[in-house]
């Protein structure tokens, strides 16, 4: 029976000021570290979607306008196994990128049945570290990007 998750995703970099970027392992594939991931859920608007994620794996609700929004976004094929999540014949999916900085200090929450553990590694520790190569490619891209912020 085929589901009905849209192909429509966000990619949240949780970060510190110093750039250490917040990882959590997938419970259902050990060892797929990740930063925070999740579908669109019927007519919500990206950013709300990207609000809701953050505050359903980490337990962070982002105040509105902290998130920033990188105008990104990748397109890649599902993975075979996580295809029957998504409507007949559909084989990709368009993740949106977006980012959050936040105090080194801040309390994470994680769910247990999405993931099995949190760390915060440098940004190229991290890069190295993820699964994704959209999730790598955000957090190489990062460093340049918080200069244009900061400069702007």
């Amino acid at each position: 029976m085929p589901g009905s998750k849209k192909p429509v995703s966000v990619l949240v970099l949780i970060h510190t000021p110093q750039l250490e970027i917040l990882l959590l392992d997938r419970a259902t594939r050990p060892g797929f570290w990740q930063s925070v991931t999740g579908s669109q859920e019927d007519d919500e608007a990206l950013i709300e979607t990207a609000r809701r994620e953050t505050r359903e794996e980490t337990g962070i609700d982002a105040p509105r306008g902290a998130l920033n929004d990188w105008r990104l976004s990748n397109r890649f094929e599902i993975f075979r196994q996580w295809r029957q999540r998504y409507p007949d014949g559909v084989s990709h999916n368009v993740e949106h990128v977006y980012s959050l900085c936040v105090p080194r200090e801040s309390e994470i929450i994680i769910s247990p049945q999405e993931h099995l553990a949190h760390v915060w590694l440098p940004w190229r520790a991290a890069a190295d570290k993820v699964f994704s190569w959209s999730n790598r490619d955000a957090i190489l891209m990062l460093p340049l990007l918080q200069d244009e912020w900061q400069a702007g």
